[in-house]
């Protein structure tokens, strides 16, 4: 169906945690599985990394990095070193991550136009952080219930003016479409409310198969962090 777009909610002090832990610890304990009580509480309404498939996938890039596993220097400065480091902080990011909203990239599109009461023009501004400020400003004052309401009406619409029909008996594909959008609809609200409203987190946008250096906008792109260094909660723009 397409390319998914990702919100990927990032607890900073577990990522700050794994930053500054040695190179060697992060391996062994990723390797032991003593590292799990280290990550966020993964949330049951988003898309989740499982433990073993974070470690799995962190683990693979460091070993592709001709690191010595007793290398006492902190994952930060080797991820700054590598020349694929923002392919290790996506995936670490991933790691101390309670989850992630994720919608096919045409659907975004209704879900945002019916946010922001406006229509979203093409992928510089579907990706874009003052975008999805404006989303979180927006959504935090709906309940999931009314935004999902609203987001249903606007597909129906949608159809109608397409000319498809909306009877289930012609489409059976119609009540678990309609049943799709009121769950993603209710997850992007809280998603954003959490972003909003727990000072730890903040929210990484990407999409399936983006190259790592892209994810992120503003001081949290990807790029700008690793020459830099990990800023502040409070600039939160993905």
């Amino acid at each position: 169906m397409g390319l998914e777009i990702v919100v990927l909610l990032v607890d900073v002090p577990s990522l700050r945690q794994l930053m500054a832990t040695s190179w060697g610890d992060v391996y062994a304990g990723l390797e032991k599985r003593s590292m799990r009580s280290d990550r966020p509480v993964q949330d049951s309404r988003l898309k989740v990394h499982f433990d073993i498939d974070a470690e799995a996938e962190l683990l693979d890039w460091m070993d592709t990095q001709n690191r010595e596993l007793s290398d006492v220097a902190t994952f930060w400065s080797c991820l700054q070193d590598s020349t694929d480091g923002e392919k290790g902080l996506l995936l670490a990011m991933k790691w101390a991550s309670p989850g992630a909203w994720e919608a096919w990239e045409g659907r975004a599109y209704m879900y945002l136009d019916v946010a922001l009461t406006k229509t979203i023009e093409g992928e510089e501004e579907l990706y874009g952080g003052e975008t999805w400020d404006a989303v979180c400003q927006t959504l935090w004052n709906i309940p999931e219930q009314e935004y999902a309401e609203r987001v249903c009406l606007d597909w129906m619409e949608r159809r109608k003016e397409l000319g498809e029909t909306m009877d289930e008996k012609e489409d059976p594909r119609i009540v678990p479409t309609f049943e799709a959008h009121d769950r993603a609809a209710k997850a992007l609200v809280h998603t954003m409310k959490r972003w909003m409203n727990e000072e730890n987190l903040v929210a990484i946008i990407g999409r399936d198969h983006l190259e790592a250096r892209k994810w992120g906008t503003s001081s949290w792109n990807l790029s700008t962090i690793l020459a830099n260094e990990l800023p502040d909660e409070t600039t939160a723009s993905g």
